[in-house]
């Protein structure tokens, strides 16, 4: 018997990054709308005579056929839905953004081909987010960040004390206690952050989008920095990609 035939399969993806195997083939690493977090091998995407390699270049929503492979699947067949790539490309701040939300999908979903609906809805909702440009890139992010803590069960409290659960506008913030905590129950070291930052994390968190935008550089510069390194503490790892964020 020369063995099991390998099982073809459908699913609708948004590419999270690529990398180059050997001289023509790439590895593309992307989040299904069903099968949550893959990577496949593209055979032959960097010749010229290629019929879809510019479908996969990152941040493009896919409609694809796989071979199903023990450690790599095989990319058969593909076709572009939003290619939303060149259109965030032409532009660092929008880039930068993208390139930071494909690196928080990959973190939040570390398990391959384990269903992540809701990550891959909030992933693409994003990224065409940013290709539309309605919104400054730096708070789509950090809305994408919020909202994923929120699903993976991370969200930092915001309106009561997340040590005590008193409710209220609490002005201290703790990582480690997992957000905004009361006067009495701050813990040493807390920062301190002001109403206007943490008035922004409200609605970047539910996507207040008539609040958020008019803030200030200042106060989103302060917010992001609470959103960063509260995502980078639950995930025990810094996020290479945010060092590259523009901030404005």
């Amino acid at each position: 018997m020369t063995g099991m035939r390998r099982r073809l399969f459908r699913d609708d993806a948004v590419v999270l990054r690529v990398q180059k195997l050997g001289e023509a083939d790439h590895i593309v690493s992307m989040i299904g709308r069903r099968h949550g977090r893959m990577r496949a091998v593209a055979k032959g995407v960097r010749r010229t005579s290629s019929k879809f390699g510019a479908r996969l270049e990152p941040f493009g929503h896919i409609d694809l056929q796989l071979v199903e492979g023990r450690n790599l699947h095989i990319v058969s067949q593909v076709e572009g839905i939003d290619l939303y790539g060149r259109r965030i490309a032409e532009d660092y701040g929008r880039y930068t953004a993208a390139s930071a939300i494909a690196e928080t999908a990959e973190r939040l979903s570390p398990i391959e081909g384990e269903p992540a609906l809701r990550l891959f809805q909030l992933t693409l909702g994003a990224l065409r987010a940013l290709a539309e440009g309605q919104y400054p890139s730096a708070l789509v992010l950090d809305s994408y960040m919020l909202r994923g803590m929120h699903d993976a069960g991370w969200a930092p409290i915001l309106v009561a004390c997340a040590i005590c659960g008193l409710k209220g506008d609490h002005r201290a913030f703790s990582i480690a206690a997992g957000g905004c905590v009361c006067r009495d129950c701050r813990p040493a070291g807390s920062a301190h952050p002001s109403p206007a930052a943490l008035d922004l994390m409200r609605a970047l968190a539910v996507g207040d989008w008539r609040k958020a935008v008019p803030s200030v550089v200042g106060v989103r510069k302060e917010s992001s920095g609470l959103i960063a390194a509260h995502l980078q503490w639950h995930l025990e790892r810094d996020l290479r990609s945010l060092s590259y964020v523009e901030r404005s």
